[in-house]
């Protein structure tokens, strides 16, 4: 089973403030912002969402190609990733650029303001996916993270011309894109991933209502923090784990985390509901974690983790597949 992550490679800088953001906005000066948040911490991180996905995916015993970007300062990086059962090859160094750089303040109700430097990631879109599949031999399956819009758009052109299936990811890109681009990037696909904002963002891109985004694509699957209810047909609404012992610590990554497990579990052949299941529980467990790749995965309590929110029901399904983990 092969899948190739394309998307965003970058170095992440968090910072926490103790306060709330709320507190400092004043609604009748949002169109005239100034603000400055000290932060208390700041933690320097490898992140960027195609290279969390595909780092997930590796932890969970696949062995993803990453597509994307990076600078001459990646190398340490790809070390790392390569130690975690990443295929790094098809990684793309620039000669000039830095490495992308991801710069995250959070504040205590987990509200979060960011801003993101695309550096090496512009040469996304020189990157031609038919050279990737004549290394890696047939893909399953293609993720399309955010990254380089031109590089999205050029990954899914080439993926219908192969007829090689396609994961929608544009989530942050979504504000980048215009309404033709994100029809594009949408349509066919065989799984569509959104956050609730992003839903509606999609939907107002795109003109298209819910009904007419579902018959475009194979399944919609959004992450929600509140429980999961009933939609329409084809569309995947899974909550995540009620969380027990400390407070949240960092809740960057937890949407990547979730792909990755959702997708691993689809690649292993387990039913749509139980790979869900799978990605809220390993996302329940980067919350414990500050950094995108710092968390660790044991079979026992991903399995507690499932049983104890969701039923037995599909922990027969998944334990076979998760015996490679401690």
């Amino acid at each position: 089973m092969r899948i190739a992550v394309t998307g965003s490679i970058a170095t992440d800088h968090l910072m926490t403030f103790p306060g709330w953001f709320s507190e400092q906005l004043l609604a009748d000066r949002l169109d005239r912002v100034s603000l400055s948040f000290l932060a208390d911490n700041l933690e320097v991180r490898r992140g960027g969402v195609a290279a969390n996905i595909a780092f997930g995916l590796g932890v969970l015993g696949l062995r993803p190609a990453l597509v994307g970007a990076v600078g001459a300062d990646f190398e340490p990086y790809r070390v790392w990733l390569k130690d975690h059962g990443v295929d790094t090859d098809s990684v793309r160094v620039s000669e000039s650029l830095h490495t992308a750089r991801f710069v995250c303040t959070t504040d205590r109700a987990q509200n979060q303001i960011a801003t993101f430097y695309a550096g090496a990631m512009a040469e996304a879109r020189a990157i031609d996916l038919r050279e990737v599949v004549a290394r890696t031999g047939r893909l399953e399956l293609v993720l399309v993270s955010p990254d380089d819009p031109e590089a999205m758009l050029r990954h899914t052109r080439t993926c219908r011309d192969l007829g090689i299936p396609f994961a929608a990811d544009p989530s942050q890109q979504l504000a980048r894109l215009d309404g033709g681009e994100a029809r594009e990037l949408v349509d066919g696909a065989r799984f569509l991933f959104t956050n609730e904002y992003e839903t509606a963002l999609l939907l107002e891109k795109t003109g298209w209502p819910e009904a007419e985004v579902l018959r475009r694509v194979g399944a919609w699957v959004t992450t929600t923090a509140r429980p999961a209810s009933a939609s329409a047909p084809r569309a995947a609404t899974p909550r995540r784990p009620g969380r027990r012992g400390p407070a949240v610590v960092d809740p960057t990554g937890v949407g990547d985390a979730f792909r990755a497990a959702f997708l691993a579990g689809t690649l292993w052949g387990v039913p749509e509901r139980c790979a869900a299941q799978l990605g809220c529980a390993v996302a329940a467990t980067v919350l414990d974690y500050v950094g995108t790749q710092e968390y660790r995965l044991h079979r026992d309590s991903l399995l507690d983790r499932i049983r104890t929110t969701y039923g037995v029901g599909c922990t027969a399904a998944l334990v076979t597949h998760l015996r490679g983990l401690t």
